[in-house]
């Protein structure tokens, strides 16, 4: 199957080499993380396409001097919603009527339950929600690079704090849980390249139950 032999080739790439990923690609990756699915459907975060080399290297600082932050083509930050608001529910809320053209008892029903609830609820508790919807997002988009053949680093090896300061992320609402570069592999410097995938058996991985 073509998607698992993608993936069979994928791996953490440790060195790029500096060259651009075409643009083309570039849109399917961040398509494919725009459709994966969230929570409720609110999308509650961002995605930061940093190509700004001096930029990258102010991340690089916080993240443990990782190479692949400056060698990369684009830097891909998932950034989450710091806390759920009603101006934030409603939008997306307003945003699927208006696609879908009509409204729903049902569906207005559910607003309002989130309504009652998620904006109540502490922020911290909040923004971890969030964050994991943007996880969801993150692995659909290295899956989307694999498939058509872009390295990427998934990356939670960064000071979030350092980083939402570097990108003043909070004035915004917003902060970092996740970061994606992405470009293609240096072979000859990349200690990770030819070294066999390893993952855990099949059954000691997955339980059926019936």
């Amino acid at each position: 199957m073509e998607l698992l032999d993608k993936l069979n080739w994928r791996y953490a790439t440790k060195a790029m080499n500096g060259s651009e990923v075409e643009q083309d690609k570039i849109d399917t990756i961040l398509e494919a993380a725009s459709l994966a699915p969230t929570s409720s459907g609110l999308q509650p975060f961002e995605i930061l396409v940093i190509k700004n080399p001096e930029l990258k290297k102010k991340i690089r600082a916080v993240a443990w001097d990782q190479t692949v932050v400056t060698d990369c083509s684009h830097l891909l930050v998932f950034v989450a919603w710091d806390t759920y608001t009603p101006e934030r529910i409603n939008k997306m809320f307003d945003l699927t009527n208006a696609v879908r053209g009509f409204k729903n008892q049902g569906w207005e029903d559910y607003r309002q339950m989130l309504l009652n609830s998620y904006p109540q609820r502490d922020a911290e508790v909040n923004f971890n929600h969030a964050a994991r919807q943007a996880y969801i997002a993150f692995s659909q988009a290295i899956a989307a690079a694999a498939f058509v053949g872009v390295d990427s680093t998934p990356m939670e090896g960064f000071d979030p704090d350092a980083v939402d300061e570097i990108l003043d992320l909070r004035s915004k609402g917003l902060r970092s849980c996740v970061m994606l570069p992405i470009g293609y592999r240096d072979v000859e410097n990349d200690w990770l390249v030819n070294l066999r995938k390893v993952r855990k058996d099949k059954e000691d991985l997955v339980s059926v139950i019936e």
